[in-house]
C-alpha cells in the first residue's frame, strides 16, 4: 500500500526543519474531517505559530490520538535558507520512495515551488518508480493535512513539553548535511 505525505517547513534561528507528516491512505478522509472541524469561525486554516498556548494544547491533544507520524529533516541554515530546504527535500524524497509513497504535498512557496519541483524531479530520475508518484504544491487553506506537518515543526522546534507533548506522532529525527 502506498502512503500519502504532507510537507511543511520550520526554522529555529540557524536551523531548518522539514516536517514530513507520513499518513496511510485509509485515514486520509478521517484525518482531514476531524482538522477542518477544529477551525474556529472565521478561520481558514491552522497555523500553530498563530495559536494561542491554551489552544495550542487543546489542538495537540486532539491530533495526536490519529494514527500518522512526522518524521523532521534538519540541517543548518545559516548560509542559505533555500540550500538547506533542498537538501532536506532530496532526502525526504528518497526515504518516501523507500516507503512506496504514492503522492507528496507540499505547503506552497508561491514562485518558489519550482525549486521544490526540480528537486523532486531530480530524484526521481534515478528511481524505477518515477511514474508511480505524483507531487504537488498546495496551499495550506486548501490542504489540511498539511497542519499536521506544521504543528509537529512547531513542537519540535519549541522543544522541551511541546516535543514531549507531540512526541506520539513524532518519528525519526534525520540530520542532513
Amino acid at each position: 500500500m502506498t502512503v500519502h505525505a504532507f510537507v511543511d517547513e520550520s526554522r529555529r534561528n540557524d536551523t531548518y526543519l522539514l516536517a514530513v507528516a507520513v499518513i496511510q491512505p485509509q485515514d486520509l478522509t478521517r484525518l482531514r474531517k476531524h482538522l477542518r472541524g477544529l477551525l474556529l469561525p472565521g478561520q481558514r486554516e491552522l497555523r500553530f505559530h498563530k495559536e494561542k498556548p491554551a489552544r495550542r494544547r487543546l489542538l495537540l491533544a486532539s491530533v495526536v490520538k490519529f494514527d500518522f507520524r512526522v518524521d523532521v529533516y534538519r540541517s543548518g541554515c545559516r548560509s542559505s535558507e533555500e540550500a538547506a530546504r533542498q537538501k532536506c527535500l532530496a532526502r525526504a524524497t528518497g526515504d518516501l520512495l523507500d516507503l512506496r509513497m504514492g503522492r507528496l504535498v507540499l505547503d506552497s512557496r508561491s514562485g518558489r515551488d519550482r525549486i521544490d519541483q526540480l528537486t523532486i524531479q531530480r530524484v526521481l530520475a534515478d528511481r524505477p518508480r518515477r511514474d508511480e508518484v505524483a507531487y504537488e504544491h498546495w496551499d495550506s487553506t486548501s490542504e489540511p493535512l498539511l497542519w499536521t506537518a506544521d504543528l509537529a515543526a512547531w513542537c519540535f522546534g519549541a522543544g522541551g513539553d511541546w516535543a514531549r507533548r507531540a512526541a506520539p506522532v513524532l518519528g525519526a529525527v534525520i540530520d542532513v548535511k
